[in-house]
């Protein structure tokens, strides 16, 4: 069963969609090919906006925290590409180790863990999480909503492999996305696989890396389609030297703030798209939806009040923000049980395994979604998004997520492309 979805089913993003269902099989092809020479990351998520003229990513995570909002019906397909990416890895693995966030009070976040630990034991993985959490000094059951426990344990560091008490795993998977550094456990592992390479943390992870590689993947698929790469991807810049208590680096947030509105209008002048441009204001490192603003001229990035600048200035771990991004805003006309949604895809290896809808009934078109108050509504369709419809019309529902699912794996090809090229010089790359 489909959700109920309102969308511009007229206008320039149907041409789109029907440009992808006539290239599949190159779109595909093309995929394939760049799969040979990159190693995909182990499992990632998109948030894409749909603009109605536009279809493109707005952030990718590279610890996706929300398997517990998949439908059922996407079990077999997570189960499946689990097992691919393991055996690539490590062909006779029998020993994988979760490593969570320290979320033992978010019994959301928990339910997500349980079921990708779920998905890897079905992949045929013996599984057991272990907490970076010092408050885990010993097997320590939680119960969770669904009336089943989730047993963390504490880690064991052994020489140079990371494990439990009795358990000797191949794979360490982290599903922690480093927010607050590196712990020094989980350095210098010898002959074990770490699932997300270190790297990859926000720690040292960039926005404005993964966007600068998307750039470069949306002008080669633009230029294989004969598509104009705007329509795929959204613009940005960077202002770094940000200190939002002291109100340093205002004139660069305001200089890049008022170039990207006027490059958005020449745009929508082009299309002759009558919308108001905007962009976000994000920080450049982090997660949880922390530190964004919606911006709809220069003016209102000067001389912030207080309470806008305690909003920007620290996100999760309570962590400064010293660097933002500033990314194109990218209207989403699509609504679920007529509130404000956008679509969220979840891949693990190269492979689009589902998705969901985030929803806020208290958000507009052109706001950040990703706030309290939003809830998922899952993406359940009769067919996976790998299999269009060709017979169908781009906005019938398996056409459509297709096309969520070709820009969702454009955003992960450059996920693999920013890993290799901030992975350190000494290091092993395995995304």
């Amino acid at each position: 069963m489909v959700p109920h979805l309102t969308t511009a089913l007229t206008g320039p993003i149907l041409e789109l969609e029907q440009r992808f269902l006539d290239e599949s099989a190159r779109i595909e092809q093309w995929l394939r090919s760049k799969w040979q020479d990159h190693t995909p990351p182990f499992y990632g998520s998109v948030d894409l906006r749909n603009a109605g003229f536009k279809l493109a990513p707005v952030d990718t995570n590279l610890f996706p925290g929300g398997f517990n909002n998949l439908t059922a019906a996407f079990h077999p397909l997570c189960v499946q590409a689990a097992q691919g990416a393991v055996e690539k890895l490590c062909p006779e693995a029998r020993n994988l180790l979760l490593v969570p966030e320290n979320h033992t009070r978010n019994l959301f976040y928990l339910q997500n863990v349980a079921q990708l630990a779920g998905i890897l034991k079905h992949a045929g993985l013996n599984v057991r999480i272990g907490s970076l959490n010092l408050e885990i000094t010993e097997p320590t059951p939680i119960d969770l909503h669904n009336g089943h426990a989730l047993l963390l344990e504490p880690l064991k560091r052994n020489g140079r492999r990371l494990g439990l008490e009795g358990f000797d795993p191949c794979v360490v998977l982290l599903n922690n996305d480093l927010s607050a550094g590196i712990p020094e456990i989980l350095t210098d592992l010898h002959e074990q696989w770490l699932l997300p390479p270190l790297h990859a943390g926000w720690s040292t992870r960039r926005k404005s890396q993964h966007f600068a590689a998307y750039d470069d993947v949306a002008n080669e698929f633009a230029a294989l389609l004969g598509l104009d790469p705007w329509r795929l991807n959204p613009y940005f810049a960077v202002c770094e030297q940000i200190n939002f208590h002291e109100r340093t680096g205002e004139d660069c947030l305001a200089g890049n703030v008022d170039m990207m509105l006027a490059r958005i209008r020449a745009k929508y002048q082009e299309y002759g798209i009558d919308e108001k441009p905007y962009v976000v204001v994000k920080a450049d490192a982090g997660t949880y939806g922390m530190g964004v603003m919606t911006v709809h001229d220069a003016s209102e990035v000067v001389g912030l009040n207080r309470k806008q600048r305690n909003k920007m200035s620290v996100i999760k771990e309570g962590l400064e923000v010293s660097s933002v991004l500033i990314q194109e805003g990218v209207h989403t006309v699509e609504r679920v049980e007529e509130q404000v949604a956008e679509p969220v895809v979840y891949m693990i290896d190269r492979y689009v395994v589902g998705g969901f809808y985030r929803v806020h009934g208290g958000r507009g078109k052109d706001e950040n979604l990703n706030a309290p108050g939003m809830h998922f509504t899952p993406l359940a369709f009769d067919t996976c998004c790998n299999q269009p419809e060709y017979g169908g019309n781009p906005d019938a529902p398996p056409n459509r997520f297709y096309a969520y699912g070709v820009v969702a794996r454009l955003a992960l090809l450059a996920a693999s492309l920013e890993l290799e090229r901030t992975a350190p010089a000494d290091s092993l790359v395995a995304a």
